[in-house]
């Protein structure tokens, strides 16, 4: 389970101060009348989703892991990173599952997409593409060259078999095809948007293939929402965080950095920094979201952290049980001088470069937040993901924007249009 301890800044007396606008807030996300509230149904999500749907996508996903030694995800932004950051987290860096995920639709750089290409020749893959239009130009592009690759190896009957997608219930350019070339398809609902998605067949779908519980990964969503109700912040640790970032960003704390001390959750950043980023980054407002996984990264990013200009604030994502854990041995020699350590495992090492990482930190006058998690499985992780989704939403009306739009992003896209010669650009 989560336990929120907020950074030394914050008191009883600052989250009382808080009290009307989190009641009135947590009023307007229940009953969906803040803004952009027309891609609020995430919030509900984790208890109405579609029963049926989820049955098949778990029956589909068995189909995939029979039948394929690969599953190509294709998408873009939170039409990828909540399932990729979940993959990592709950399989690990070097899985042995027997069916290998691969990640396309995300770039437009020549030589990823050759590399995954000339992969994927020869080999049984299958392709999930996930587009609420189709026309997303990063993901449309992917398809294009996977659906041509996938039919030529064979043939078209077959590729039909082999091709999921993730779209919008009735219209746009991938319904359209899904619907002249039969296409198993998944909604992604009108009224959630990308980086909310992660319960939805977007993350769904790609999990239960991997042989992740997603049950579980709702069951821990389930739970998370019910923890997050409650509109008294005594009570409520996701809106205490929430209220924590507000305050932060009030009190010229600009830079909000996520660490982790385990590898495989580097990309749970990612899908934080997209979260809260492109939810928050409006009318010139709104922390920026950065991260770190230490201890690496504190042999790179450590000194400026501790003595450099005081603008970032941290919170910690710290699991106290490991899935897997690795004694130190003996050495006969201890010419490194590691003896000291011999029978400790490295769960204990891990854990201490927290705590003394946390301390030196603290006492430099960086302000930490640790969510300690019990353990990292599909159950907690639906609670994490949950929590941060509800804290956005919160902590974004707090800055009197809207959650849930993301004007900025289109403007890079019109000027590429632009330049590539798209028809009305």
């Amino acid at each position: 389970m989560l336990n929120l301890r907020l950074n030394k800044l914050i008191n009883e007396g600052i989250l009382k101060s808080y009290e009307k606008d989190v009641i009135r807030i947590n009023k307007m996300i229940m009953d969906k009348s803040g803004q952009g509230n027309d891609y609020i149904g995430w919030a509900d999500w984790p208890t109405n989703y579609d029963k049926e749907e989820l049955e098949r996508i778990k029956k589909d996903a068995q189909y995939v892991r029979d039948h394929f030694d690969i599953l190509v995800v294709c998408g873009i932004g939170g039409s990828y990173l909540g399932a990729r950051s979940a993959l990592d987290a709950l399989k690990g860096l070097r899985s042995d599952d027997k069916l290998e995920i691969i990640f396309m639709g995300q770039t437009f750089s020549p030589n990823y997409v050759a590399q995954v290409m000339n992969y994927l020749k020869g080999k049984k893959f299958a392709i999930n593409v996930i587009s609420k239009s189709g026309t997303t130009t990063e993901t449309s592009i992917s398809f294009r060259l996977l659906k041509e690759l996938l039919e030529s190896q064979v043939g078209k009957e077959e590729a039909r078999k082999a091709i999921f997608a993730t779209t919008d219930k009735e219209k746009g350019a991938l319904k359209t095809l899904c619907n002249i070339e039969g296409y198993a398809t998944y909604v992604l609902p009108n009224d959630i948007g990308g980086r909310y998605s992660v319960f939805t067949a977007v993350g769904t779908f790609p999990l239960a293939c991997a042989g992740i519980n997603v049950d579980d990964l709702l069951k821990g969503a389930i739970k998370s929402r019910e923890d997050a109700q409650s509109s008294s912040l005594k009570d409520n640790q996701c809106y205490q965080y929430a209220v924590m970032r507000d305050y932060m960003y009030r009190h010229n704390k600009l830079v909000e950095m996520y660490v982790t001390y385990e590898p495989q959750m580097s990309q749970i950043s990612e899908w934080l920094k997209q979260l809260f980023g492109e939810s928050e980054g409006k009318e010139h407002k709104g922390l920026y979201p950065s991260s770190a996984t230490f201890s690496t990264d504190l042999h790179s990013l450590g000194q400026f952290i501790q003595d450099g200009t005081p603008l970032l604030f941290e919170t910690i994502i710290n699991v106290l049980e490991p899935e897997q854990d690795i004694l130190i041995p003996h050495d006969k020699d201890d010419l490194d001088g590691l003896n000291y350590l011999e029978g400790k495992n490295l769960a204990f090492v891990n854990q201490k470069a927290f705590e003394g990482t946390l301390k030196a930190h603290e006492d430099g006058g960086v302000p930490c937040n640790v969510i300690y998690l019990d353990k990292l499985d599909a159950y907690n992780l639906g609670y994490l993901f949950y929590f941060f989704m509800r804290a956005c939403a919160m902590s974004a009306y707090l800055l009197d924007i809207n959650p849930f739009n993301q004007p900025g992003v289109e403007i890079y896209k019109k000027n590429m249009f632009h330049l590539l010669g798209k028809k009305g650009y």
